[in-house]
């Protein structure tokens, strides 16, 4: 590199964004992921000892896991190579692992693959991978906010260790912005800024656990009150950069399912503060709300069933009453179902006695109908026995005649067990009544 273009490539490292002039060299200054890379860690222990294993790096955005990836190839005597899954294809991996054969012949020396959003591979491009990574021609890293569960071929993650980051709590955000503020080289250690103990806090609700934006909301706020008389940061600068609060929820994404899966297991679990909490989440973050309506539909026939078949009813109207009224007014007839589900007492015997009778029937012979509940009403069905010794219900006292309904071949199998839980505890009392000897 010559003068001029080192001089250039100084002006651009300069004038880079805060993230990226801030982005941690090494272990000791890498913040937020301590329960994988503190001392005494498995691949704190890996990369120490230069044999980093094939692994995908799988967390929100701005949890560091690029830069956890260029933090080894600083740190191993391995060749390391960068590929981004957006731009890259079958070709440029085939380059690389060509290159990393000849190294290994060569010079006896690794190369480590990084790809960075792996998940945009499609099947037969990870399939490319497979091979590479089994003999160990290349030690691979990729970095996803996917869940690799769901976006990475199973054969290709078989042979991969799974390391999960985590959003960055408050702690970490306050000291990543802090040495920002103190660092003269890269930071803004050569400003005069001062600030409110209070809006560590504020940026880090803003930013969502990502260290990224918080820097980049840092930067702006010292922008703004730059060149003033007291260049202050306060929860009034803040506000004005960052405006309403930004929902990290993609509807594709394994958030979407996190999410929604909270949801549904605080109405299953009677906590309707813990329901609404999760249903403001997906309508602030433009869920479809004929989904939401979906999910609480289910979830009143499911969990709350005849302990209370009202449940039903209301989420059926709320369904209704979401494609009548849309957003913003439907999140009225949403919380109102959700609380009642919520509330209502719970049993999932229906769901149960469904789901068991259905196995019945794909695993087991259940044998025929029995002649006298089939079909008696047209001409010819009495001289195939159809109907024949049945007895009707209206015609005795309760409505009721203690006949054999199920199949021969699995009479007295019992699919639906009530619980004592709402009304169900009284519709337990009447089948014991009426059916003794299976209840």
């Amino acid at each position: 590199m010559d003068l001029f273009s080192y001089a250039s490539q100084s002006v651009v490292d300069k004038s880079a964004p805060l993230a990226k002039r801030m982005r941690p060299k090494t272990l000791e200054d890498y913040v937020g992921q301590e329960d994988i890379t503190g001392s005494g860690m498995f691949l704190r222990r890996m990369i120490d000892a230069d044999r980093v294993p094939s692994m995908i790096l799988f967390g929100p955005p701005g949890t560091g896991k690029t830069t956890l990836a260029e933090i080894i190839a600083n740190t191993t005597n391995s060749h390391f190579e960068k590929l981004n899954a957006v731009a890259a294809g079958i070709a440029d991996v085939r380059k690389v692992v060509d290159a990393a054969k000849e190294r290994i012949r060569i010079e006896q020396r690794r190369t480590i693959l990084f790809i960075d959003e792996i998940h945009r591979f499609n099947k037969s491009q990870q399939d490319v991978l497979l091979p590479y990574v089994e003999d160990g021609r290349v030690t691979l890293i990729g970095a996803t906010t996917e869940n690799p569960y769901f976006s990475v071929n199973s054969p290709l993650l078989s042979r991969m260790r799974v390391i999960r980051l985590n959003s960055l709590s408050l702690g970490a955000i306050t000291k990543i912005l802090k040495r920002a503020l103190v660092d003269c080289e890269n930071g803004l250690g050569l400003t005069t800024l001062s600030y409110d103990d209070e809006i560590f806090e504020s940026i880090y609700i803003a930013a969502n656990g990502d260290a990224r934006i918080a820097l980049n909301i840092f930067e702006q706020c010292a922008a703004m009150v730059s060149g003033t008389a007291i260049p202050k940061i306060t929860l009034e600068v803040i506000n004005l950069i960052v405006g309403e609060r930004m929902q990290r929820y993609d509807k594709q994404g394994d958030n979407h399912y996190d999410v929604i899966s909270a949801f549904i297991k605080s109405m299953r679990g009677s906590d309707p503060d813990a329901a609404l909490h999760y249903l403001a989440r997906m309508l602030a973050a433009g869920e479809d709300i004929n989904f939401i309506a979906r999910r609480i539909v289910i979830c009143a026939a499911e969990d709350v069933g005849n302990a209370d078949p009202q449940a039903l009813i209301l989420a059926m109207s709320a369904a209704s009453a979401v494609q009548f009224l849309g957003m913003p007014e439907a999140r009225i007839p949403l919380a109102q179902a959700v609380t009642y589900i919520s509330a209502a007492p719970k049993s999932n015997a229906a769901y149960i006695g469904i789901n068991t009778a259905l196995s019945d029937i794909k695993h087991k012979d259940c044998g025929v109908i029995p002649p006298h509940l089939r079909d008696a009403h047209y001409q010819g069905s009495a001289s195939l026995g159809n109907g024949i010794n049945y007895s009707y219900p209206h015609d005795f006292e309760g409505s009721f005649i203690n006949q054999d309904y199920l199949p021969t071949k699995i009479k007295g199998a019992v699919y639906y067990r009530p619980t004592e839980n709402g009304l169900e505890d009284k519709i337990k009392d009447r089948l014991k009544a009426l059916w003794s000897q299976r209840y």
